[in-house]
């Protein structure tokens, strides 16, 4: 039995992660009272007597959390944006190559992607590899997801007091300065952050990341049929991510439904186009593989288990 403690578990993020260790089996939970969740002695003590520890924490505490562990032994993996790119913690995404995979599978320390940066990454990151897409790639991102994304704030507007603006869907992160394109452009090999544009919309859970690319701006000039061939061979095999068939996708009437993959673990990509301007799209549970099913998916590998065991 695993001994896990998840600091935050009161969070979205921290709930969601505690159904799926429960379903997942062979844990032994290690439960902070709720009077000692903010008091650092009892915080550290419960990690330190941890197998894996999992921080559901805004990202200062989660700097602060892992300052308290002292036992080499125990395995810390990080929901929050805290330490995405910092180069001791490995990124948790075990599908972009056997690099990212192996430093999940013999480290300590583990970043949890964010969840618009999952699918963006998903999308970019072979073109990259593969030298189709320049690192100087204009690149454009544009994210559809629900409200859960925000945390119990949001979800008690959304459900309990709705305002006439939250009929509609609403553009935020408008600065361009929202904290998840650091990752996005760090982890994909970017020389420039991408234009993002994330919209929030009145639906619970789910995401669909859009990236359009004009075929003559990368290497080859490759139509829409040939990057889904590269992206269909990048993920081949993966258990997690599935390319679509080309053909005919997974969408109906020619949509791409942002909450398809609502209560799932896994990621759909979907590549559409001609020969001139191509459409790629990664459709994904927000609180699935974009924050807790992507955290215990890690928490497998570092174990030696099954990495889709209770996903």
């Amino acid at each position: 039995m695993l001994k896990v403690f998840v600091n935050g578990k009161e969070g979205t993020t921290g709930l969601k992660l505690y159904e799926r260790l429960e379903k997942r089996g062979g844990i032994s939970f290690l439960n902070i009272p709720e009077a000692d969740r903010k008091n650092p002695a009892i915080v550290k003590k419960f990690i330190n007597d941890s197998d894996v520890t999992f921080f559901c924490l805004p990202d200062a505490a989660a700097v602060e959390a892992a300052a308290l562990c002292e036992n080499p032994d125990v395995k810390i993996i990080d929901a929050s944006t805290a330490h995405r790119t910092a180069p001791s913690w490995a990124y948790g995404f075990p599908e972009l190559s056997e690099k990212f995979k192996s430093a999940i599978e013999n480290g300590k320390r583990i970043a949890v992607p964010g969840c618009h940066a999952s699918g963006f990454i998903a999308l970019v990151y072979p073109l990259i590899a593969s030298g189709i897409m320049p690192t100087s790639y204009p690149l454009v991102c544009n994210s559809l997801t629900g409200y859960s994304g925000g945390g119990k704030s949001m979800i008690k507007a959304y459900e309990e007091n709705p305002t006439p603006d939250l009929a509609s869907p609403r553009v935020y992160g408008i600065s361009q300065q929202h904290k998840h394109l650091k990752e996005m452009q760090a982890i994909a090999g970017l020389d420039f952050p991408p234009l993002f544009t994330p919209v929030v919309s009145n639906f619970y859970s789910g995401m669909a990341i859009t990236v359009p690319l004009y075929s003559r701006l990368l290497i080859g000039a490759p139509s829409a049929k040939d990057l889904h061939a590269v992206l269909n061979g990048f993920y081949a095999g993966k258990r997690m991510i599935r390319v679509a068939d080309f053909e005919n996708g997974d969408y109906k009437d020619g949509f791409i439904a942002a909450n398809g993959l609502a209560l799932s673990n896994k990621m759909l990509i979907n590549v559409s186009g001609n020969s001139d301007r191509v459409l790629l799209t990664a459709v994904f549970d927000n609180l699935g593989k974009g924050a807790s099913g992507a955290a215990v998916q890690c928490m497998n590998l570092m174990c030696g288990a099954d990495e889709a065991l209770g996903l």
